[in-house]
């Protein structure tokens, strides 16, 4: 019986009883493998998986470490599962050279070819250095303990919660089993491989209506089936945008929220991953959109962030909703609710506004000779919003398909959804979009 603490890491992630190792007896060159792996079923879903022990050796990667990750990889390939890997080594056995390097390059190509497949989740339960973070973090979604390492450029002092404010580390725990209880949460609402379709839960309606004032996390909520909402980096660019994965009626939606600030590089590159994520498996993705345009600093860097963005957007095949719940403003406005930008459905709120330019830049230029007469800006910014900016005015033109009270919010998005549920959506063949 293996009472090493890998084994044990990975019973408590399996359900009870369904773990069954892969390789138990393989050795390397100078005694056991520093990793255990097998398969079985978390929450019903069957996974492969694989937990380095870090006691053996540190957890040093050998050539034999390599080759059981490997061969975990291509079974879940062949059989369309989940790999969730926990990372706990304190490095590469050197004494192996460049055959270690070799095989470290076979589980880098190993995961660029699952990646988008089927899904790929990383716990990182201790050290993970180097190599390994670089393969860890090419994951899906990274999952980290906050006392961990997690680095690629030893020695570091960078923690598991810089990482996790840095938008590297997709969600922290406390510890091992609250990493745990995350994952299989994340597990149960992806689709096992690119082909299979989302899974159906049983759901309860949530508790909460949204308001003109409510922020993005509470509009997710009010819309999302209640306790089913996960959040994704949630300590990345937090005061701009909120990226969720929950149920809307039994079914998993990525939702991606933005809370009235202008779009930032932090947060565009945060929405990105999201679209990305939800398109590689057909999840139907809401946009939750109140962004007063973009920043006026860091321009290349805005550039560059909002060009992959709206690339992201536009080339999405999955079902795409946006919502303009304050302010959809200029490039704001054409990245994320246009419907130019390939957006299936685009809903405001009645008390929305959207516009080319803000409100004061806007009644400057309209309202020049008005304004030299002395008539109050305030009130000119008011009947601008109110006519031009309106969502009615939106809707006139074709921009909005509806527009609705706040509480309407998730009776309009369930019944976008349901009608989005067969589409199929044909694209130009292509390797795939330069930027």
């Amino acid at each position: 019986m293996n009472d090493s603490k890998a084994f044990k890491r990975l019973e408590a992630l399996f359900d009870d009883g369904s773990f069954t190792e892969i390789d138990a007896f393989a050795k390397s060159a100078s005694g056991d493998v520093e990793v255990v792996a097998g398969f079985g079923t978390v929450g019903d879903v069957a996974v492969y998986a694989f937990s380095q022990d870090v006691t053996v050796d540190n957890g040093a990667v050998s050539v034999a470490h390599c080759a059981k990750i490997k061969k975990i990889y291509d079974l879940a390939l062949k059989t369309g599962c989940p790999v969730i890997g926990v990372y706990d080594s304190n490095g590469v056995k050197l004494t192996e050279g460049f055959e270690v390097l070799n095989a470290y390059g076979e589980l880098v190509k190993a995961s660029a070819t699952m990646s988008g497949v089927c899904p790929q989740i990383s716990v990182v339960a201790g050290s993970c250095l180097g190599t390994s973070a670089l393969i860890a973090n090419m994951a899906d979604v990274v999952v980290a303990v906050k006392d961990a390492d997690f680095y690629v450029s030893a020695p570091s002092e960078i923690t598991a919660e810089n990482s996790y404010k840095e938008g590297t580390v997709d969600v922290l725990a406390d510890d091992f089993d609250g990493a745990v209880n995350e994952v299989k949460k994340i597990v149960s609402l992806l689709p096992s491989n690119n082909l299979s379709p989302a899974p159906i839960f049983e759901f309860s309606q949530p508790m909460t209506v949204a308001d003109e004032n409510s922020d993005a996390l509470a509009i997710v909520n009010s819309i999302a089936d209640e306790g089913s909402t996960v959040e994704i980096k949630g300590g990345y660019a937090a005061s701009n945008c909120k990226t969720v994965l929950a149920t809307v009626m039994g079914t998993t939606v990525g939702f991606i929220g933005f809370d009235g600030k202008a779009l930032c590089p932090g947060c565009s590159y945060k929405a990105e991953a999201m679209i990305k994520l939800c398109d590689a498996y057909s999840i139907p993705v809401v946009t939750l959109v109140n962004a007063d345009g973009i920043i006026n600093e860091k321009e290349n860097q805005m550039l560059t962030a909002l060009t992959k963005l709206t690339s992201a957007y536009a080339s999405a095949t999955c079902p795409k909703i946006s919502l303009i719940t304050g302010q959809a403003i200029g490039s704001a406005y054409i990245a994320l609710a246009g419907k130019g930008s390939n957006v299936d459905f685009a809903f405001a709120w009645d008390s929305s506004i959207a516009s080319p330019l803000n409100s004061d830049s806007a009644v400057a230029f309209l309202f020049n000779d008005r304004l030299a007469n002395g008539e109050d800006r305030a009130a000119l910014e008011k009947e601008y919003n109110e006519t031009v900016a309106s969502p009615f005015t939106a809707a006139a033109y074709g921009a909005v398909d509806d527009v609705f009270a706040p509480a309407q919010s998730r009776e309009k998005i369930i019944s976008a959804l349901d009608i989005l549920s067969g589409k199929r959506e044909n694209t130009m063949p292509r390797k795939h979009s330069v930027k």
